[in-house]
């Protein structure tokens, strides 16, 4: 059959039409051309008919009373709907009223030669019953197939044919549904009448645990003896709660498969409880969670390696922080040196990261001066720290021996020239050594701004010894200069990062600096503002002595 109504009407427009053999065939293996039709044919439809109407009226369900349309020699080549019971429904949707008139195979064309069409002949010349096996009916609607299963009953009945069908495709449809459902989720239902000892297990119940459907469900005294050692206690706890007090229980645990595989069951039932309260009958579902508690695994291995790499990175930070209070200079710092206050500020252009090439540094050495260093390495980053370091300890090491600070900057710039297996480039460095028995300060450059100079109120910049930057050639020539500190002097060593502005001339900003160091005399955050973050295209260091 088609997919276009039910097996047992009748096209209105077959009646009145005869078959003519030899040509095309249709329906039942000839071509109907038109009669004329005659007032006795519309009683002989209609007598019957009409009191079979009135039969079908009564009846709940799908029926139909199907009449005969002979061809001229006598065959049955349709059947027509000549009653149909208010209840009754085709696979079109057509109600009982609106199937009476309609021809069987004009409305249903698939019917013709099939064994519903033979059956329909052989109970009409027969005079008995014929009872079709489910089968499957397909129907074009609007362009869309539609495909329904029937199973049939056909009786003769007053020269016609009392036809009844019910549908079977909705509660099998609604049942592939719940199948496919139960499949996608991994669960299926499972339920124990405890008076008739009876248990029905969905399919997926089984796939669930992997059994074989011909050894049978389990029974809920059985379904400890399906987990895993470890979870057999809970799994009993939770068969003693159902079957003891009736209690509603959630509970997962892990069963082991014939095949060898570990499976996270959960389950979910309750119990129906009689008069008394014992329980009768247990409804549940068993749902695979194997994927689910898989994936919690994951989640919880993911947690536990992130929770790890946190640990570790908090290690090395706080090993990061140690090498770096150790290697690099702190960010800000006060001094009494020598009879000198010093102040320090240290400012990488990264903020956060007290990562860069500028240095300072300011001790008292053995002999009671105090050493004031202030120095900047070509570049950023790790590179540049590493060469920080290497001028910074090294210079500190041979000030506190005793080298003359001319020999320092000479001894530095072989270092950056011969140091094997590293290019650390170029670097400038300002180093004076204060004595405070003579209140006097000798210093040397290596290709470095000048000190700012600010007495009596006055900024002015200092003429600079012969110093070429470290690392440029390999026989430079160093010359020390010495200046007499007096009372309220205030000195300015720094890097370029202070002074230098993008796309302007480096001159501009020293008179920028003088200014500015002119208007905070006397300020006791003076570095503050000479360093704010607004003046910083570089990294920055400043180094300010007050005698």
């Amino acid at each position: 059959m088609t997919d276009r109504d039910e097996p047992g009407a009748a096209p209105s427009s077959v009646d009145g039409w005869s078959a003519v053999d030899g040509d095309p065939v249709f329906a039942a293996g000839r071509c109907l051309v038109p009669r004329v039709r005659t007032a006795e044919d519309d009683g002989a439809f209609a007598a019957p008919a009409s009191a079979v109407q009135e039969i079908l009226n009564a009846l709940p369900g799908s029926a139909t009373f199907l009449l005969p349309v002979r061809g001229s020699d006598g065959a049955v080549v349709d059947f027509r709907i000549a009653a149909a019971s208010p209840d009754a429904v085709d696979i079109g949707s057509r109600r009982g009223p609106e199937m009476v008139g309609l021809s069987v195979l004009e409305t249903y064309p698939t019917v013709a030669q099939s064994e519903l069409w033979q059956g329909y002949l052989t109970a009409l010349e027969g005079g008995g019953r014929y009872e079709s096996k489910p089968f499957e009916y397909e129907e074009v609607l609007a362009g869309i197939p539609h495909r329904s299963r029937f199973t049939v009953r056909a009786a003769a009945c007053r020269g016609g044919l009392l036809v009844s069908w019910v549908r079977l495709d909705t509660g099998e449809r609604e049942q592939r549904r719940l199948t496919v459902m139960q499949r996608l989720a991994g669960m299926g239902w499972a339920d124990w009448d405890l008076v008739l000892n009876e248990i029905t297990w969905s399919d997926e119940v089984f796939a669930v645990f992997g059994r074989d459907r011909s050894l049978g469900p389990l029974t809920l005294r059985e379904l400890p003896g399906c987990a895993v050692p470890e979870d057999l206690p809970g799994v009993a706890e939770t068969v003693r709660r159902l079957l003891g007090g009736g209690a509603a229980v959630d509970h997962t645990f892990r069963v082991t498969t014939p095949g060898g595989e570990t499976r996270h069951v959960r389950i979910v039932a309750e119990a129906e409880l009689d008069a008394r309260g014992a329980p009768v009958e247990v409804h549940g579902f068993f749902q695979d969670r194997t994927a689910v508690s898989r994936a919690a695994q994951e989640v919880l291995e993911h947690q536990q390696a992130a929770s790890a790499q946190r640990s570790l990175l908090a290690a090395e930070k706080d090993l990061a922080a140690r090498l770096q209070h150790a290697l690099l200079p702190l960010p800000k710092q006060s001094l009494r040196l020598a009879g000198l206050t010093v102040d320090v500020a240290y400012h990488p252009l990264q903020e956060g990261l007290n990562v860069g090439g500028d240095w300072y540094s300011a001790i008292e050495l053995p002999d009671g001066s105090a050493l004031l260093v202030v120095g900047d390495v070509a570049g950023h980053g790790l590179d540049a720290v590493a060469t920080m370091a290497q001028l910074r300890f090294t210079a500190k090491g041979m000030a506190i021996t005793g080298t003359p600070l001319p020999e320092i900057l000479t001894r530095l710039n072989t270092l950056l020239l011969h140091t094997s297996g590293r290019n650390y480039g170029t670097a400038t460095m300002i180093m004076g050594r204060y004595d405070p028995a003579t209140a006097r300060l000798t210093w040397v450059q290596a290709g470095h701004l000048p000190p700012l100079l600010l007495r009596a109120g006055q900024p002015r910049y200092l003429p600079v010894p012969r110093g070429i930057l470290l690392g440029a050639m390999a026989a430079p020539c160093y010359e020390e200069a010495t200046l007499q500190l007096l009372p309220g002097d205030h000195l300015l060593l720094y890097t370029d990062g202070l002074v230098e502005v993008p796309g302007r001339d480096i001159y501009e900003g020293l008179a920028r600096l003088a200014r500015a160091a002119a208007d905070q005399v006397g300020n006791d955050r003076v570095l503050d503002a000479l360093v704010g973050p607004e003046s910083r295209h570089d990294d920055t260091c400043v180094l300010h002595a007050a005698l």
